[in-house]
């Protein structure tokens, strides 16, 4: 009855343990990793034509009293009595801009980016186009846009004339632009300039004000991103990562904020700062919207409507006197999450690439994989590489673990012929199996606590693998041509299950039968999950398998406890 009972607990402790790391993965702002709850598919209507536009999103005005009680969100306002009439209507266009690593296409309704391709990171869906991370169309919304709002200004919905010039970065070309100029509205002229640079995923976005009218403006800038609230299309329902807005502010670091959170007017994050941005997050990829140091800003997110979200910045210009122009300088980022790219553009940004809690032990991990990649050219070995050489960091402690197990092993016979004898006497068999354990100085527990102390390290690596973009598209050999994806031939999750059976078999049995049944059901339970993890998650886990049971049969040689595959018995 006792073994029983010990049993029980030991099932509802494991599976405690399971129901805090999920918990703890929400609380850290991750969705559950191993229950992940299915995100309502909520179809996002795009702009047809000039009428149908994404509905606005922009930031409170204060300039007018009629919008000061205006919130995130509210159309422009229409121009006050006696301000200067809209401008004509020009033609509405598309314009495509291609650097060497980004296709851009822009919308001449407000100068607004509604599409950007990342020409280096091929769709899943079509390997020969780029993977569109931003995109305007009937079943997605993910768009970049720009405005002035604290009078009738001119804002992303308005009209704007098109520069001609270059439209594709040339061969020893450094940067590529293009110009919008709105008409005048309210006294005001707006100017936009974007600049891509080669190699770059950073785009310099300058704005120029220009008042045309006889007294002095104070508009404010907004710059968002409209995003709808559905997960990307090839996540695995089998784990979840983040997709949303985040901020970042000198005071409180980085914000991660859920779509729910926002509906709900719950949404917690820094208001106000002189430095940061605002991004939008999800796996393998970022949107940032980004301004110089020392301005002032204002940080929103909000509902625009039905599965439509917003994120952004929002500034309020100097006095610009009549006549007078003031320019302001951003930056928009739209790529990949590249550690040092991240870090090259602003220093914060690397943390859309969020490793949770333990992102003290996967950052150094990350830096290690990416050096063992330079060496050796595919991220497949260099995974390898990763845990042979952690497999070496921890190899006493898995010496201690594996000496513990061995012993175990060798009194193993005597534990059970002991339980047998006394199975009908419970106190008196716990009293002899103490006294067995004292004479063969053998601390059941002792195989547990050096195991335990790794787990950490292999969790952070498990989302150093899981997060980093560099996997995307990586082949490794033979068949495995996509290390973020499952293996299509399943023959890497049927590799991992058999080494973890074998590993069990070479543990020692439990005495308690229904324990030494569990020991076989968790690792078959816990494999099938393995079927949908992405590749380079089943190498790691299949290399760290087959070290530690070389590692551990030459521990039980040493020993004298020759090597014995433990059947299961479920009879």
């Amino acid at each position: 009855m006792n073994d029983i009972r010990r049993t029980i607990l030991w099932v509802v402790f494991a599976f405690s343990i399971v129901l805090l790391w999920d918990q703890w993965q929400v609380h850290n702002g991750r969705p559950a990793t191993f229950f992940p709850q299915s995100t309502q598919k909520a179809t996002a209507t795009a702009p047809q034509s000039p009428a149908s536009t994404v509905p606005a999103s922009v930031p409170p005005a204060a300039a007018t009293p009629a919008a000061v009680s205006a919130v995130p969100g509210a159309a422009p306002a229409a121009p006050a009595t006696g301000a200067a009439p809209a401008p004509v209507a020009t033609p509405r266009e598309r314009i495509t801009l291609t650097s060497d690593v980004l296709k851009l296409v822009f919308d001449s309704e407000g100068g607004a980016l509604v599409r950007a391709e990342l020409l280096k990171h091929a769709d899943a869906a079509n390997p020969k186009q780029g993977f569109a991370l931003l995109d305007q169309n009937p079943d997605r919304v993910y768009v970049a846009q720009t405005g002035l709002v604290g009078g009738s200004f001119p804002t992303h919905l308005t009209p704007m004339a098109v520069a001609p010039g270059e439209r594709t970065l040339r061969d020893g070309q450094n940067e590529l632009s293009v110009r919008f100029e709105s008409a005048e509205i309210g006294g005001v002229k707006l100017v936009k300039t974007y600049t891509l640079k080669r190699g770059a995923y950073d785009i310099a976005v300058r704005h120029e004000v220009l008042n045309t009218g006889s007294a002095p403006v104070s508009p404010q800038l907004y710059l968002q991103l409209v995003r709808d609230g559905n997960k990307p299309g090839d996540e695995s329902p089998f784990y979840s990562t983040f997709t949303g807005p985040a901020a970042f502010t000198g005071l409180k670091k980085f914000q991660k904020v859920e779509f729910s959170d926002i509906e709900k007017n719950k949404a917690d994050f820094e208001k106000t700062s002189p430095d940061g941005y605002v991004a939008m997050v999800q796996h393998y990829f970022a949107s940032a919207w980004l301004l110089p140091d020392g301005v002032k800003r204002e940080l929103f997110m909000r509902k625009v409507s039905n599965n439509l979200y917003s994120a952004g910045l929002l500034t309020t210009l100097e006095p610009v006197a009549a006549g007078a122009t003031r320019a302001v300088d951003a930056r928009l980022f739209v790529g990949p999450q590249e550690e040092h790219r991240l870090e090259a553009v602003y220093p914060g940004l690397e943390l859309v690439k969020d490793y949770g809690w333990l992102t003290i032990l996967a950052k150094p991990l990350y830096w290690l994989l990416e050096k063992l990649h330079s060496f050796i050219g595919n991220w497949g070995w260099a995974i390898v590489a990763l845990v042979l050489l952690l497999k070496i960091a921890f190899y006493w402690l898995n010496a201690k673990a594996y000496s513990s197990m061995a012993k175990m092993k060798a009194i193993n016979p005597r534990i059970m012929e002991m339980r047998e004898r006394l199975k009908d006497k419970p106190q008196q068999m716990q009293q002899e199996m103490m006294r067995i354990y004292r004479e063969e100085k053998v601390n059941p527990m002792g195989g547990c606590f050096p195991i335990m102390v790794q787990i950490p390290v292999f969790i952070a690596l498990y989302w150093v693998l899981l997060s980093s973009v560099e996997m995307r598209n990586a082949p490794w050999a033979l068949w495995i041509r996509d290390l973020a994806t499952p293996d299509p031939l399943f023959i890497l999750p049927l590799v991992m299950t058999a080494t973890t059976l074998l590993q069990t078999a070479l543990n020692p049995v439990p005495p308690d039968p229904l324990q030494a049944k569990l020991m076989w059901f968790m690792p078959l339970i816990f494999s099938v999950m393995f079927f949908f993890f992405p590749s380079g998650l089943v190498l790691y886990w299949i290399t760290n398998n087959i070290l530690s049971i070389a590692q551990q049969w030459v521990i039980n040689v040493r020993m004298g406890v020759p090597p014995q595959f433990n059947l299961p018995k479920f009879s």
